[in-house]
């Protein structure tokens, strides 16, 4: 853009403000040296949550043709479920297609429309939050604590109707929310082409038809009876906490196809697209006419480039997989209906959820889960079995050899050596699992108990959980050496030397120093048998959720790849799996990777669901020798 562009650019920016301060985000990246209308749209585009995803969005399009466009992002505001309520409806999506095929439904998550699409230019957007907050706070004590829904069925669509009494007061909230953006929410239009400046109302409209949730519409009119009886699996009235989120999209794409890329590809020519794994892309099917077979053009929601690529290396993915969350509002239901409340996104906790959280505690209707945890990365599944020499001085003390060995090690009687077969958790394995815990808490998962294996890298991994989920000094963990591995999978054929229960507590991990474990560590069983082990987990985690009877919220347990499927089984009710097979499928099980079963109360079992929170991926890293190529070439 010309410097005469920018100057006028600000001068008009400045009068609309009428002299408001440019907020954090805007100015820390005019400081960078971006421009503000480039500035502005790459806030737009990653919600305005942080400038490095800011920062990285204008870097990863710094060759997209329509950078300097003034296209705004469209938004839509949508009442969404979480919680058991939304597991269950998860589960309709995922039978629903395996058995009946993709429909118009599966493109969008669960939600019930508030607002349809409407454009608001990208420096407004911030209005658009503020007034989400205001009139969330404004209908504090009136919005419904229980939403009632009904299923309808026709031949093209298969959802929920919202009841009436319910359904006026959400439409006032969508209403408030359209007539009082609208009126703040003015923009300007700028095409840099003419030098023309528009000043336009951000016209937002609100849902004034029948209040819905979708599970299924345009499907083959043979379907309709197996997405019934599907559908009423699902039980409307299960406890639900529904969330106002404001969404954004690109809107020159709005019908075009979202496909994601399977496997990395390199462009052979000029005229291709460089893809990694996980990149979406835009991909008009009415444009494909001229192109080759196996090839389509797409756009790279990434980057903004446009080219060919292989469509064999892409899958089909969701219309909402693009879309950008914006700030939310949250509808705690509780017990009390004399009692509701909101909560605004975690990202700007106000203080009135911290003033409500002990009591919102005891309040929330809390499910009862268990959720298995594998321990995060160990320092010797990064350096090997060796690591412990390669940090160990000549006068015996620790030195950090990488940056991913633990900047220090806890304090033991029986010396440093034993760290060898009871190794720490890496660098990267304490981020990992404090990254764990922060997702936990951002899922508003309530972790009422922690059991661990004596093993020093369960333990850490435990610790910073918590640590994660702000509860470290909240509840404590109780070393349970029946959560051990099986032994028969130690290199040193002899049950390691733990760190007793004092050491622990030395080293500023919160265990329970008093708690009487199930199975003591004199118990194990070097070499143990296969039916052996399988019989000492039945036991104990028996005796955990038989411990934990009285209490609802979340038993986390932090174990080893193992316990995934030892610890789960004998809750579910299903005999052991074959000692072949177990040992395949322990092989493929990550670091932090987890199980998570909900308890079917009504019903006296457990079953199986998708854990709160996504896997955690990540790459290899190999040491580095800056003298090694670089000085030697």
């Amino acid at each position: 853009m010309a410097v005469a562009e920018t100057q006028l650019y600000s001068k008009v920016f400045n009068k609309v403000k009428k002299n408001r301060s440019t907020c954090a985000l805007l100015e820390s990246l005019l400081s960078m040296g971006f421009p503000a209308h480039t500035a502005q749209k790459a806030l737009a585009a990653t919600g305005h949550k942080t400038i490095e995803e800011a920062s990285r969005w204008l870097h990863s399009h710094c060759n997209d043709p329509s950078l300097d466009d003034p296209i705004p992002q469209e938004y839509a505001l949508y009442l969404c479920p979480s919680g058991p309520l939304y597991e269950k409806l998860q589960e309709f999506w995922k039978e629903s297609k395996h058995q009946c095929a993709r429909n118009k439904a599966h493109e969008i998550f669960p939600h019930i429309t508030l607002c349809d699409f409407f454009t608001c230019e990208d420096q407004k957007v911030e209005v658009l939050h503020e007034t989400l907050k205001k009139v969330g706070d404004r209908f504090l004590n009136c919005f419904p604590p229980v939403i009632s829904l009904s299923l309808h069925s026709s031949a093209s669509y298969l959802g929920f109707f919202i009841h009436d009494a319910h359904a006026n007061i959400i439409k006032e909230f969508a209403v408030a929310f359209a007539t009082e953006a609208s009126i703040l929410a003015g923009t300007i239009n700028v095409n840099w082409k003419l030098i023309i400046i528009l000043f336009l109302d951000c016209h937002v409209k609100p849902c004034t038809k029948q209040l819905h949730l979708t599970l299924s519409h345009k499907f083959y009119p043979h379907h309709q009876k197996t997405l019934e009886q599907l559908a009423r699996s699902i039980n409307p009235g299960q406890s639900c906490q529904w969330t106002a989120a404001l969404y954004s999209r690109d809107m020159r794409f709005v019908n075009y196809q979202v496909l994601q890329a399977v496997f990395q590809y390199k462009p052979q020519n000029i005229d291709e697209l460089m893809l990694n794994a996980g990149d979406f892309l835009y991909v008009d099917r009415s444009q494909q006419s001229d192109v080759s077979e196996g090839w389509v053009i797409g756009t790279s929601h990434r980057t903004g480039c446009r080219g060919f690529l292989p469509e064999n290396y892409t899958e089909k993915a969701n219309e909402s997989d693009t879309w950008v969350k914006h700030r939310l509002v949250k509808f705690l239901s509780v017990i009390s209906r004399d009692m509701h409340a909101w909560l605004y996104s975690p990202m700007y906790p106000s203080t009135t959820g911290k003033m409500l959280s002990s009591l919102l505690s005891q309040t929330v209707v809390l499910r009862r889960g268990l959720l298995v945890m594998r321990h995060g990365e160990r320092v010797d599944q990064v350096f090997g079995k060796s690591w412990v020499q390669q940090c160990v001085m000549v006068d015996g003390k620790y030195h950090r050899a990488d940056l991913n060995f633990p900047p220090s090690l806890p304090k033991r009687k029986d010396g440093i050596k034993h760290f060898e077969y009871d190794p720490p958790l890496s660098c990267c394995g304490i981020f990992q699992s404090r990254l764990v815990g922060e997702a936990l808490l951002e899922k508003q998962e309530a972790v009422s108990h922690v059991y661990c294996s004596p093993a020093l890298r369960c333990i850490q991994t435990a610790q910073h959980v918590l640590e994660g989920l702000k509860l470290e000094q909240k509840i404590k963990i109780k070393v349970e050496p029946g959560l051990f591995e099986w032994t028969k999978w130690e290199a040193s054929k002899i049950i390691p030397s733990f760190m007793s229960l004092t050491e622990l507590a030395e080293a500023t991990y919160n265990v329970d120093t008093s708690y009487r474990c199930t199975f003591p560590v004199s118990s194990l069983v070097p070499s143990e048998s296969y039916e052996e082990y399988v019989n000492r987990c039945s036991a104990v985690i028996k005796q955990i959720v038989r411990a934990c009877t009285s209490d609802a919220g979340i038993i986390l347990i932090v174990g080893h790849g193992s316990s995934l499927d030892s610890f789960t089984r004998p809750v579910l009710g299903l005999p052991a799996r074959d000692s072949n097979d177990f040992s395949q499928l322990v092989r493929k099980i990550p670091s932090l990777g987890m199980c998570f079963c909900e308890e079917l109360k009504e019903e006296n079992r457990w079953q199986m669901i998708n854990p709160p929170v996504k896997t955690l991926t990540h790459g290899s890293n190999a040491a580095f020798n800056w003298r090694n190529g670089i000085l030697d070439s």
